[in-house]
């Protein structure tokens, strides 16, 4: 290894550069992507078998197997969100026939959600294209010249009671049944949700006629809820760390914003497991098409990587005040130090 493979990897090489070493990344296994759904899809429906049964012993019971089963579900998520990437077969068509049909389990319309989130990859931490697939940032300068009202309503929605409460379950349960963003855009994506929500509908309506409301109640919403937040959780600190990338004009490139503007989200090996090693985010976003059970071979592999933009379960904690981008220090920061460096609006 020569000494510019231990610099640190925005030093060592460039984001372009990165792009070619990780192609070789990109290939997946038919065999091993068949045996990920395998033992993501085997567990949820046990674990939702199980609370089901447990309804006759204990609701409590019932529903404590439903809040573990939303780790599951969070899975589920991910590997849909590889098909959406075009990433996890070698075939486009079943890929995204497998994305379909694990939609109507995340209540994601897959078509709907793959548009918006390339949108996503192709304008994050472009501060001249916000609005569709990220977490609304305003800049310091943005934020002092609002009203008093709507520097409120910025305070609010950022406030960790709307963002990781209401947010997540206002997203998939209710915003997630139309295509916005999308309206306009073409009758596939109203094909998606609305198809999705013809298959949601009759998955609920089987659930009811076989038990009642009861298993809708403790244990399809408390097992939709959890996955909602934890995905929420997972999307907001892959972006939101103080030192991430936004630039706007011509000082913004794709590739350095994908690279400088995404975590690594460093947790416990079960923790890493169950969303589908999603905290690799910065090789994700730099390369989307790479499988997410060959990212920490990539890590493995070039440790440049794997000390960039690291983020502890403890160091995520802090991101929760950072609400506010600062162009002159090009970081995120807090309310209470924006009005201290530069006073109130």
């Amino acid at each position: 290894m020569t000494s510019s493979d231990n610099m640190p990897a925005t030093q060592a090489r460039s984001a372009k550069d990165w792009v070619r070493i990780l192609a070789k990344y990109r290939e997946p296994s038919t065999r091993r992507s068949l045996l990920e759904l395998l033992v993501t899809l085997v567990p949820f429906t046990l674990l939702w078998m199980l609370a089901w049964a447990a309804l006759s012993v204990s609701s409590w019971l019932a529903f404590g197997i439903a809040v573990l089963n939303g780790f599951f579900l969070v899975r589920i998520f991910c590997i849909q969100h590889d098909c959406g990437h075009a990433s996890f077969f070698h075939s486009r068509k079943a890929q995204d026939w497998v994305g379909r049909c694990l939609g109507v389990l995340t209540l994601t319309p897959h078509d709907v959600w793959r548009r918006t989130h390339s949108i996503h990859h192709a304008q994050h931490g472009n501060l001249d294209q916000r609005g569709i697939g990220d977490v609304l940032t305003l800049t310091v300068d943005e934020y002092r010249a609002r009203s008093r009202f709507d520097r409120l309503m910025y305070r609010l929605y950022r406030h960790p009671v709307v963002l990781f409460g209401l947010a997540p379950s206002y997203l998939f349960l209710l915003q997630n049944r139309l295509p916005l963003g999308l309206m306009t855009s073409g009758r596939r994506y109203w094909i998606s949700a609305m198809g999705t929500n013809a298959m949601i509908a009759l998955m609920l309506a089987l659930i009811i006629w076989l038990g009642g409301m009861k298993p809708v109640l403790l244990i399809y919403l408390p097992t939709v809820i959890v996955a909602a937040t934890i995905g929420v959780w997972l999307f907001y600190v892959q972006h939101q760390f103080e030192e991430t990338c936004w630039a706007e004009g011509d000082a913004w490139q794709l590739h350095e914003a994908a690279l400088a503007g995404s975590s690594h989200y460093v947790l416990p090996a079960p923790l890493r497991w169950l969303p589908a090693n999603i905290g690799i985010h910065h090789v994700h976003h730099l390369y989307s098409r790479i499988p997410y059970y060959r990212l920490p071979e990539i890590l493995r592999d070039h440790t440049e990587l794997a000390s960039a933009q690291r983020l502890t379960l403890s160091e995520s904690l802090h991101s929760v005040n950072l609400h506010l981008w600062d162009d002159k220090l090009k970081r995120l920061m807090s309310f209470r130090e924006a009005r201290r460096r530069y006073g109130t609006a």
